[in-house]
């Protein structure tokens, strides 16, 4: 077994799309790898980029493929947003989102209300994500608001999101054409930042060097968590390359094909 290689690991942080599903796919037996996480004794938290889903809607993806964990065990892109806005905006108030209905349900969960109509002296900034329905009049009130000072945040740098089919476009191909037509460059909060693997590691309660991060994406996953201090597992069933890997600096623990291979 690969972690055998890591004697002194005590959890795991697992990103979701890439590494457990590629859109509606599990990536292989999800029970049997969850169950052989839960033998080995090893402390688990899911951690994604992913902001177009609340916890709870991710939870129930995950349930669909036959896993059953608490929904404290998983964070996303979009909590990791609303604490960085918490921390900016402590008196709360209005944002305008370009994103999923997961994304603004989260916010307005920790006081931060979307609202379509705001104006530069009603809304505190732009957060900017993957939006299924995009369109030019988003883009174009977010640019406005964004040129009249107010700042844009956006969730996760991903361009490309892993489907059956192949890599679609991501929540950093739409901040991209935010910054594109404002000008201004977005403060981005999801991996390879490290507020959310500080959140991660906040509710581990375990030491980077104890802590093994998987991830498919080198850029975002692996580079977050090499700078967090942990160690890193890059499987090959979403983003990233094997090609891409071996010219990747410093080089990941471990590549595999996938968490299967890695766990079983």
């Amino acid at each position: 077994m690969i972690l055998n290689k890591f004697p002194g690991i005590k959890a795991l942080i697992l990103d979701m799309d890439g590494v457990l599903w590629r859109d509606t796919q599990a990536i292989g037996d999800l029970p049997a790898i969850f169950d052989k996480i839960k033998c080995l004794n090893l402390k688990l938290l899911l951690a994604t980029n992913n902001a177009t889903r609340s916890i709870d809607e991710h939870m129930l993806k995950l349930n669909g493929f036959g896993v059953n964990i608490d929904e404290s065990q998983a964070i996303n892109s979009a909590q990791a947003v609303a604490v960085y806005l918490s921390r900016q905006f402590p008196q709360k108030g209005n944002v305008y989102v370009v994103g999923e209905p997961g994304l603004k349900s989260t916010l307005s969960d920790n006081g931060f209300i979307h609202n379509e109509n705001c104006t530069p002296d009603t809304a505190l900034a732009v957060i900017a994500s993957l939006d299924y329905s995009f369109t030019y009049e988003k883009l174009k009130k977010a640019t406005l608001l964004v040129r009249s000072g107010l700042p844009l945040i956006g969730t996760n740098p991903d361009t490309t999101y892993p489907t059956p089919q192949g890599q679609t476009p991501g929540s950093g191909t739409i901040i991209k054409a935010i910054e594109t037509s404002s000008e201004v460059q977005a403060v981005i909060i999801g991996k390879p930042q490290p507020l959310l693997y500080s959140i991660a590691l906040d509710k581990l309660g375990t030491e980077p060097q104890e802590t093994l991060a998987v991830g498919d994406r080198l850029e975002t996953d692996i580079a977050g968590a090499q700078a967090a201090g942990c160690l890193t597992a890059l499987v090959l069933s979403g983003v990233s390359t094997l090609e891409q890997a071996k010219q990747w600096y410093p080089q990941p623990d471990v590549i595999c094909q996938d968490l299967e291979e890695l766990i079983q």
